[in-house]
């Protein structure tokens, strides 16, 4: 069975409002309270923790299955990391981003990166 096509665009029309109302709230609600020092030094680092959360999985896969799922042993599964092209080169984009802080340098250093390691 399959949903006809006004329901299909009911359904993206009702999250893309859904999400712009979550997103909205928290502008205007910022606005209207006082927000404590503390935890606005917080809310600057919330960015940097999702970049990571969301790019450091990736790093950390042996051929696509999670090191962790892999049964190896601490020492062979860094084995297989550090022989990772993936984790190279994200290394290389990391040292790019720390010397330059140039975000299209950073993303042309580690493709150029991968794509070499992966040609090796």
């Amino acid at each position: 069975m399959t949903a006809s096509d006004l329901v299909i665009w009911t359904a993206i029309v009702l999250g893309g409002l859904g999400t712009f109302a979550i997103r909205a709230s928290f502008i205007f609600l910022y606005e209207r309270f006082d927000v404590p020092p503390r935890a606005e030094r917080l809310l600057r680092l919330v960015p940097a923790a999702v970049l990571a959360a969301l790019v450091v999985p990736a790093f950390l896969t042996v051929e696509g299955t999670p090191v962790v799922e892999t049964g190896l042993g601490p020492v062979a599964a860094l084995g297989e990391l550090f022989g990772s092209d993936r984790l190279l080169a994200g290394i290389v984009a990391a040292v790019v981003a720390w010397y330059t802080e140039d975000i299209l340098a950073t993303i042309v250093a580690g493709m150029v990166a991968l794509l070499l390691l992966g040609s090796i």
